[in-house]
């Protein structure tokens, strides 16, 4: 049986975890929110770049010329797996491991990963990973993030021959912390370059640059690039914390109903206590008592 003295030290431990916990959720809704506005800020920017390709495509249409790059271009499918490197952020980094689990059934892909934790399942699962990268802890190491990953998709299709290049990660969707989501990094789909080709000038006059139109593409390419992959490790960090955060509150009630189970057994054994010690009292007095009277 449990004394008051065990369940004293249990209901000043649920109390520190509950701390923590509340302090966890205070941090992953912080970061979610940062993480967010990192996202929403490249949008512009995301815009600037999407108009330099119109530009590029359209002076490219004018001279006759079809659009660059193909959907089934030749060679090897490259992944890159983007999960966490914290845990306690439920099923996400199961999600994940899954989806990206079901894009590698249709022939050999190489296999690079953001994030230990997802590594370390597609691992047990015996998947060869190309690379292994770790998760920035603030939105200022992103930038660096994104550049690394442009290396290692440079060393992919230049040295590897890799034909496309894939990256997957969960995304806040709804009430859904964390959604899988696809993005077709490379080459450009033919569909969106039809969009884009099509699409009407959102101006009155059309754009004029001087840069060779074959240079001045492939550096607008990069710069997608880079927008892509930093808006998706955005999103998939934000998505990573919500995760958590809704952990942290299924957690927090689990603790909530643990200490009022523990507050009521204790008070139990306290007045079981208080009333034992009181029967003491009383036996003890008459007791007292009648060797009184007996003297």
């Amino acid at each position: 049986m449990q004394t008051l003295e065990s369940l004293s030290d249990a209901l000043e431990t649920t109390a520190d975890i509950q701390s923590i916990v509340r302090t966890m959720k205070a941090l992953s809704s912080v970061s979610i929110r940062q993480y967010e506005q990192a996202e929403a800020a490249m949008a512009n920017y995301a815009r600037t770049v999407e108009l330099g390709l119109m530009a590029v495509l359209r002076q490219r249409r004018v001279a006759g010329l079809p659009p660059p790059g193909s959907d089934r271009a030749a060679g090897t499918t490259a992944l890159i797996v983007v999960g966490s490197d914290r845990g306690l952020c439920g099923g996400y980094n199961d999600r994940i491991a899954r989806f990206a689990r079901s894009r590698m059934v249709d022939g050999p892909v190489e296999l690079g990963v953001v994030g230990a934790r997802v590594a370390a399942r597609l691992e047990a699962a015996g998947t060869p990973l190309a690379f292994a990268l770790n998760l920035p802890g603030s939105v200022e190491g992103l930038a660096r993030l994104v550049q690394q990953l442009i290396v290692e998709i440079d060393r992919w299709t230049r040295a590897q021959g890799i034909g496309q290049v894939w990256l997957v990660h969960n995304r806040r969707e709804g009430r859904a912390a964390a959604q899988p989501r696809a993005h077709h990094l490379l080459p450009l789909p033919d569909s969106y370059l039809r969009k884009l080709t099509d699409a009407d000038w959102p101006g009155r006059s059309l754009p004029q640059f001087r840069m060779e139109p074959d240079r001045l593409m492939s550096w607008l390419v990069q710069q997608r690039l880079f927008v892509v992959i930093y808006r998706a490790l955005a999103e998939a960090l934000a998505s990573e914390h919500a995760s958590r955060l809704a952990a942290m509150q299924a957690a927090e009630r689990n603790i909530e109903e643990r200490r009022d189970d523990l507050q009521q057994l204790f008070r139990q054994r306290r007045q079981e206590t208080i009333t034992r010690e009181l029967l003491d009292l009383v036996s003890g007095f008459e007791a007292a008592s009648a060797s009184d009277r007996g003297a």
